[in-house]
């Protein structure tokens, strides 16, 4: 009866030990941040008004989870909100870094308009002078009709230490978008791109950015000119 005892306890005390190293392993962070524009690859989402933005993630061993919002500033649209929820791996082989998973934009108050979801891979390698980095997402159908027009990306970008602890970041990508109305072919939506300056003050980063689009369609753009252009001044923390 002792032995049976002893080894419930053992049993016991080693589960809670196992628990114990797997909490050790977990890392939750959370973010926040006051940006004068919401830009995402290059369009306006917030109507060229600030934005507060923020998140939690949580990860274990390269595995991660998170959610994300933002208001936001859609015309003729009822929403005024964007909620982000993904999941992922991320980790490292040979000095690459790679980032593999999925994100599901939603839109409370136009959900069948708007929502839609994204599978993406991301690959990086840090060359210590500067590092680059590429991206693929793809697009895919939220709506239960199919008719759904969103397509895939690819990205590209490069970040450079500066003196003074600054970093200069860069992103060119190509968004593409799917025509229903031709049989799902595949369309060049338009090019985006972004250059920024970034420098973290204590517990608190700073960037400016230049971001555009420039679109296929010559009446793309919130004034109908071909292209979108803005610059955005953002500071946050994490925590």
């Amino acid at each position: 009866m002792n032995s049976i005892k002893l080894s419930l306890v053992a049993a016991l005390l080693a589960g809670t030990s196992l628990v114990a190293d797997m909490t050790s392993d977990v890392e939750v962070s959370a973010n926040v941040a006051l940006t004068s524009h919401y830009v995402w690859r290059g369009m306006s989402q917030s109507d060229n008004l600030p934005a507060v933005q923020g998140g939690i993630d949580l990860g274990y061993k390269g595995a991660y989870v998170g959610v994300w919002g933002s208001n936001v500033d859609f015309d003729n649209t009822e929403t005024s909100t964007e909620f982000d929820i993904y999941a992922g791996y991320a980790g490292e082989i040979s000095g690459i870094s790679y980032d593999i998973g999925a994100i599901q934009y939603m839109y409370p108050g136009d959900t069948k308009n708007l929502n839609f979801a994204e599978a993406y891979l991301g690959l990086g390698y840090d060359f210590e002078v500067l590092s680059v980095s590429a991206q693929y997402s793809l697009g895919i159908d939220a709506d239960a009709t199919g008719t759904s027009d969103f397509g895939d990306t690819i990205e590209v970008g490069v970040s450079v230490p500066l003196p003074a602890e600054i970093t200069f970041d860069a992103t060119y990508g190509e968004y593409n978008d799917k025509d229903t109305a031709s049989g799902g072919n595949t369309n060049n939506f338009g090019d985006f791109y972004s250059v920024s300056l970034s420098k973290s003050f204590g517990k608190f980063d700073l960037s400016v950015a230049y971001t555009g689009m420039d679109f296929d369609s010559s009446t793309g753009g919130r004034d109908g000119d071909g292209k979108e252009d803005y610059l955005v001044a953002t500071i946050g923390t994490s925590f």
